[in-house]
């Protein structure tokens, strides 16, 4: 009895051990892949700094003034083509659809509410409780 008693004690320190040793190597390689991924976001991110930079290179007004002039045949502005404010035409009032279908039923007049009756004939009052 106690020699099985002892054999099931080793296999379960044998199993112990060997599930021990398959969470640890688990646990390595996804450590692995963790580091492997935040290398790639941070050659990511270096791209997208390296592409921002470009950006603002080929954004240049001085770049952008010269590519103007090479391909687009664009006039000098003259003191005519500016307009006033009061030159430019009012804003439309908006209107409203809805607001016009309901006005045309009748439906848009003032409402009376009905009076609660329990708040006419009961007015609040503060009372000290009895002792």
């Amino acid at each position: 009895m106690i020699r099985l008693l002892h054999i099931i004690a080793i296999t379960a320190l044998f199993a112990s051990a060997i599930y021990a040793y398959s969470v640890k190597y688990e646990t390595l390689y996804y450590v692995e892949q963790v580091a492997k991924l935040k290398s790639k976001v941070q050659r990511e991110r270096d791209i997208i700094a390296v592409l921002q930079a470009e950006w603002q290179y080929l954004d240049r007004p001085d770049r952008l003034q010269d590519a103007v002039g090479q391909h687009l045949d664009l006039q000098p502005l003259k003191i005519q083509q500016l307009a006033r404010l009061s030159d430019l035409p009012n804003r439309p009032e908006r209107e409203d659809g809805i607001g016009r279908k309901l006005e045309a039923l009748g439906l848009l007049e003032p409402t009376a509410t009905p009076k609660d009756k329990k708040s006419e004939s009961r007015t609040p009052t503060t009372q000290t409780p009895k002792r």
